[in-house]
This record gives structure tokens, sequence and C-alpha cells, in this order.
């Protein structure tokens, strides 16, 4: 099946019902604020990034990849960047576009698949915010090299993604507070749960990478990952016992 395709739909559909979190546009008072300085995001659910994972933002020239809806771009452009978004869903471009629109920003916005950046000249940008969202597409190691290609050569790229032992739990079985193995790492939701229960839940689909593919894919590409911290999900009980999100600091020397 074309994944791209069918999660550019899932997620189109997440915006137009308004219960994702993920899609909701920041408010003109987070704006103000971040054109004071006074700012902060995330790469994961929780825990704000570190401000020394940050460069100077005035003038910066920021990819957000796969960073659609309305939420870390604006911010950034509001602190000085100039921010363009990449993102696979029209919906989520639409919700960053919207608060450019509403509050005087400059951002421009891509639609496009985040494994293949070919519309982007070789070393376009000075940094890259990846937020949590490569487990909506069956492989990441493209998504690396790409990054690697378009980031200039002292850049730094910022990422977000889940720890794979979140997807051996059955889902089912998690959201009733018990946690029970029944998935392989790598994880498809398609494999295990199948496209027609998807469909039913009007939701993407996702897929759980391998750390190997997440770290050491990062550093095959050519990156050095100078830091890392992870994060917790909120109402679900597997965060009594290890945090699922994790986040990458990585620098093209």
């Amino acid at each position: 099946m074309d994944i791209r395709a069918y999660n550019r739909e899932a997620w189109d559909r997440q915006v137009q019902s308004g219960t994702n979190p993920w899609t909701v546009p920041v408010s003109p008072e987070l704006i103000a604020r971040a054109r004071t300085g006074d700012w902060s995001i995330v790469l994961t659910e929780n825990k704000p990034v570190p401000r020394e994972w940050f460069p100077p933002m005035p003038g910066l020239k920021v990819l957000g990849l796969a960073c659609g809806g309305g939420q870390q771009g604006p911010i950034m452009a509001a602190a000085g960047a100039e921010v363009t978004i990449f993102d696979n869903s029209p919906a989520q471009l639409a919700r960053d576009r919207e608060v450019a629109e509403r509050d005087g920003l400059n951002i421009r916005t891509v639609e496009g698949d985040m494994r293949d950046l070919s519309v982007f000249a070789d070393e376009s940008f000075d940094f890259i915010f990846h937020p949590v969202s490569n487990l909506f597409i069956h492989e990441i190691r493209p998504v690396w090299k790409e990054a690697y290609r378009v980031l200039r050569h002292g850049g730094s790229m910022l990422a977000g993604f889940m720890n794979p032992v979140f997807y051996l739990f059955d889902f089912d079985d998690m959201d009733n507070g018990n946690l029970n193995v029944t998935a392989k790492i790598p994880f498809s939701d398609i494999e295990t749960y199948g496209m027609e229960r998807l469909l039913k839940e009007n939701r993407p689909a996702e897929f759980g990478h391998s750390l190997t593919d997440q770290l050491a894919g990062q550093m095959d590409a050519g990156f050095s990952v100078i830091g890392m911290y992870e994060d917790h999900h909120n109402g679900l009980r597997i965060s009594e016992y290890i945090e699922t999100y994790m986040a990458t600091r990585a620098i093209k020397s």
C-alpha cells in the first residue's frame, strides 16, 4: 500500500476532527512572548527542549521537518528565524499558514515525503527541527540521509522519536492498564492490527523503529550525536516503568 498517501489523508482527518493536540495551533499570546525572546518548544510530549540546544534564532535558516500543525514553526519564526515547514499533510501545513497570516509571520510551507527532500538544494538550512513524526513512515534511514544533505556543515538537527519498547505491548491492554507483550520490533500497525482497524479508528498508521535505525542511523548518515534526553507519555501505565520518548541533538561536522 501507499503508506505516505494513507497517512497524509489520515492526518488531514485528524486536523478536521480537532481532537488531536498536535493539530492545534499556538495562541497569539505565545507568539507575542516569542517575539520578546520568551519561548520554549517541544520535540516530544512534555519536556521543553533545552535552550542551549538552539542556535541564536535571528536570521537562522530553519527546516521544520515533518513539523506541521502551527506549533513549533511559528514560535521559531516569531523568535526571528527564517522558517520552512515541510510536512506530508496539507491540512497540517494549513495550520502553519493560518498562524503566519494571523500573526504576520513569514513561514514557507512545502508538502512532501520526509524521505525525499530533493526540492531543497544541498546545505540549504542551518538548523533542522524534527519532532516525533518518523513513526508515521516505515523506513527512516532515508530521512537521516536527506536531513544530512540539506543541512550546512556545522549545522545541527534536533529529533524526537519513540523508544521502540512502546510498541511491544498490546494497545488495548495498555489502555486498560495492563502491559502484555504481543508485538515485535520493528513494529508495523498495518501488520499487527490491520488496515480495517486503522480505518475504523480513523488514525494514522504507526511504525516502531529499532534504536539502531534511530541512533546509528543518524551516525551512519554522517551526524555526530552530542545530546539526548527521554520523556514520558501522559496517562499510560508504561510511563510508570520507562520513558517512551527520546530526543537527540546531532551536529553535521
